[in-house]
């Protein structure tokens, strides 16, 4: 049988939200909105590339508060042809409880709405996929909840864009790690982009392994550059 993971404790502490066994923050703290619409969004020239498509998937490795997604969606939303569909997959071995991500939301006014769509529907903490349908089946969303690598060994999909966003890597390598990235090769579709916070170089050795051409680019904030592929 499925079994219950352990959730993610964030702490709040002078307007920034952090997790402690990872000695890290869950987003910039120049700002969480902006840095997924530069980093994520921009960073795989979103949304001009769904605009001739009728369907378009993305794979985030570390849902964590869900922001990704949510700018994701609203963007769609905003901008996407009509009967369009945007598959949304995303990973996370230790997900927030309902309650966290409620306290989070309120920091977003303007993913209110959305936030709380994706709370109506959000799936218990048991290991395994959970499949949520938003936005009358235009949005499907599919949490993996459970370790990165064996989950995503487990997916069948044609992912067009990658958000690559685990804790940094010298905090949580599993999420950077040679097996996760051969995951990520084995699902990319013709002309797949991926994009990422951080330079690290083993980031860049393991993505360039994996098949992918990444350069840096300005990065978001107090950070200089962020890694495109």
């Amino acid at each position: 049988m499925p079994e219950a993971i352990l959730p993610a404790a964030p702490v709040f502490r002078d307007g920034a939200v952090f997790s402690e066994p990872y000695g890290d923050t869950y987003w910039s703290l120049d700002g969480g909105p902006d840095e997924a619409r530069h980093v994520f969004l921009s960073g795989n020239d979103l949304p001009a590339r769904w605009q001739a498509r009728e369907r378009f998937t993305i794979l985030e490795t570390g849902f964590g508060s869900g922001l990704n997604f949510l700018c994701a969606w609203r963007r769609f939303r905003e901008t996407a042809p009509a009967g369009a569909r945007l598959h949304f997959l995303s990973v996370d071995k230790h997900p927030c409880r309902r309650e966290d991500l409620e306290r989070l939301y309120r920091n977003w006014p303007e993913l209110a709405p959305l936030g709380a769509a994706l709370l109506e529907r959000y799936p218990p903490l048991i290991e395994g996929f959970h499949r949520l349908h938003l936005d009358g089946d235009r949005v499907v969303l599919t949490l993996l909840w459970g370790e990165a690598a064996e989950r995503l060994a487990q997916v069948e999909a044609r992912v067009d864009a990658f958000f690559l966003d685990g804790f940094a890597p010298s905090r949580n390598p599993d999420m950077w790690s040679q097996p996760l990235f051969g995951q990520l090769a084995r699902l990319a579709a013709p002309a797949a982009t991926c994009a990422t916070y951080t330079v690290a170089g083993e980031v860049r050795r393991g993505l360039a392994a994996a098949g992918f051409s990444v350069d840096k680019r300005p990065g978001f904030g107090r950070k200089r550059d962020m890694l495109c592929g």
